[in-house]
């Protein structure tokens, strides 16, 4: 019985001991977020170990929500010309184009947006689809979604697929096709 009440006894004292550390933690975290020491400046990069954590969430969180996203044929040429017309007005100020080294607004995001020629084949069509219709929170990455219906940004994928290994004069030549129109075939 006298060990049973201390065993209970140790179990009640490692309890307060957590719970002492969790508010002591929630503390601490408050203290800092209140003290303005954290510098949230878009100049100012962040530390490597954020940058890992943000960006492996990120992964993550993409895989996860794509998983059930069937994409339709993304080879049709006019699918390809209307996603480099939406690519061409809403994207290259971050991602870059074939030939394009940077940009005005590139210069001034913290994280830097992906080139997305070179590094746009580490997605899945699906999860191309699923960044462009809901953005990516704290990366400047918006979300298409509530301005484009889901067909456009299948158009945008299609484009995207074809994106890497694309030569600056390739680029350009679906630049004249496309002519001048903004994208919004409606």
């Amino acid at each position: 019985m006298k060990k049973t009440e201390e065993a209970h006894g140790a179990a009640k004292q490692y309890m307060k001991g957590i719970a002492v550390l969790l508010i002591g933690g929630i503390g601490i975290g408050l203290g800092v977020m209140y003290s303005g020491v954290i510098n949230v400046a878009a100049s100012y990069p962040h530390s490597s170990l954020t940058q890992w954590g943000l960006h492996t969430a990120m992964k993550q969180s993409v895989r996860y929500h794509a998983s059930d996203i069937q994409a339709p044929a993304l080879d049709q040429p006019e699918k390809i010309l209307n996603g480099f017309r939406h690519y061409r007005e809403m994207c290259t100020g971050c991602h870059l184009a074939p030939g394009l080294a940077s940009s005005e607004i590139r210069k001034g995001l913290t994280p830097k947006p992906p080139k997305l020629q070179q590094t746009v084949n580490t997605w899945t069509p699906a999860e191309l689809f699923w960044i462009v219709k809901n953005g990516v929170r704290m990366t400047a990455m918006p979300a298409w979604g509530p301005s484009h219906n889901d067909e456009k940004i299948w158009d945008i994928v299609a484009f995207l697929e074809k994106l890497p290994g694309m030569t600056t004069a390739q680029y350009r030549e679906l630049d004249k096709q496309a002519g001048q129109g903004d994208g919004d075939d409606d």
